[in-house]
């Protein structure tokens, strides 16, 4: 099959040619139609992320038709179209019996701790646990681009934040994540206020329902000016960038006991950011992150794409090839163009 494949982090990735993926015991092998370009995977391609083992094969935002089949798998059958989560659990531990499968002790990776989905075949353990089905109706690239961003920021915004009608919403950072967040937090009935250092994603974002924004590089204090528009502080905020700056201004600009969502990730040199604990204690908020969804919670997520409520299709920005991929991976720490890029030609 084709892939790419990187030999050393932050060097040039290669599209090559690389032996097919066999199905584990408990596995599938998915022909992937679609994939989705994640600032994650720069993150693995960087050296951030420990699990990678060199060579690597990245992508973990998929979609696909099941091609082969373990023979310990007992609900998929070959020819079926599918999607998975990019946390896979193992379906036996403590966490995945308390339905906690993002946070699985034994957890899968597909671009992470195994080879990923830039390519035309990707292997993916504990399919029983995990797969997907995917509606006729819904087509490969945009449920692809549901990947980590648009499932993460669904948790985030409905299972950990509790967001409810009427409530103000922050969202720090309007790429791929922030946009999902913003979509999603409007379909859930709150306010939403978009923050971004361009105006042509905070533009994008009132498209998609912000009711209000604020271009960080023109109003230094971010904190004061949600603080205003909201009255009070935002019931809740959301780092959707991962970078120090945001993350403090995103607990910070809380009302009172409200709650923030980190979603965006901190590695490498972001990993340990200072916090104001100091108005955590005082004003009782709530901090929690948000680490990719369960396979069973993407029935209410498919149940919103049905009726219309959410229509993740308006974030993606390019369809490429995977002769594309290396050059867009490379560049994804610049932040560049409006939504996102997919893999649909392999």
């Amino acid at each position: 099959m084709r892939a790419v494949i990187f030999e050393q982090f932050g060097e040039t990735p290669d599209v090559r040619t690389v032996d097919d993926p066999s199905p584990a015991a408990r596995g599938v092998v998915i022909k992937v139609e679609a994939t989705g370009l994640c600032r994650s995977d720069w993150h693995g391609w960087m050296g951030h992320d420990a699990d990678i083992v060199l060579p690597h094969v990245p992508g973990h935002e998929l979609a696909g038709t099941v091609q082969a089949v373990g023979k310990h798998v007992t609900q998929w059958k070959i020819g079926q179209r599918v999607t998975v989560p990019f946390v896979g659990g193992c379906g036996h531990c403590f966490e995945c019996n308390s339905g906690n499968h993002q946070v699985c002790e034994n957890q899968f990776q597909p671009g992470f701790t195994a080879w990923g989905s830039f390519a035309e075949y990707v292997a993916v353990d504990f399919a029983d646990t995990n797969l997907v089905a995917l509606p006729d109706t819904l087509d490969f690239a945009t449920a692809a681009s549901l990947g980590c961003r648009f499932v993460t920021s669904f948790r985030a915004v409905v299972d950990q934040a509790r967001v409810k009608p009427g409530e103000w919403v922050a969202v720090h950072g309007c790429g791929g994540i922030g946009l999902s967040a913003i979509m999603i937090a409007t379909a859930m009935g709150a306010n939403v206020i978009a923050i971004d250092l361009t105006e042509e994603k905070l533009a994008f974002a009132r498209e998609l329902g912000a009711v209000a924004t604020i271009n960080g590089r023109e109003r230094q204090d971010v904190i004061g000016a949600v603080r205003e528009i909201t009255k009070g502080g935002a019931h809740v905020s959301i780092d959707a960038l991962g970078h120090p700056s945001t993350c403090f201004n995103s607990i910070a600009n809380l009302r009172r006991r409200g709650r923030h969502v980190q979603v965006g990730l901190m590695l490498g040199d972001h990993a340990h950011p200072p916090i104001p604990m100091d108005k955590v204690i005082a004003h009782e908020l709530e901090i929690y992150g948000s680490h990719g969804m369960q396979a069973f919670r993407y029935k209410a997520l498919m149940d919103m794409l049905e009726t219309e409520k959410l229509q993740p299709q308006k974030l993606i920005g390019k369809e490429i090839t995977l002769d594309d991929a290396p050059a867009a991976l490379m560049a994804m720490d610049r932040f560049e163009g409006l939504g996102i890029n997919v893999i649909t030609r392999f």
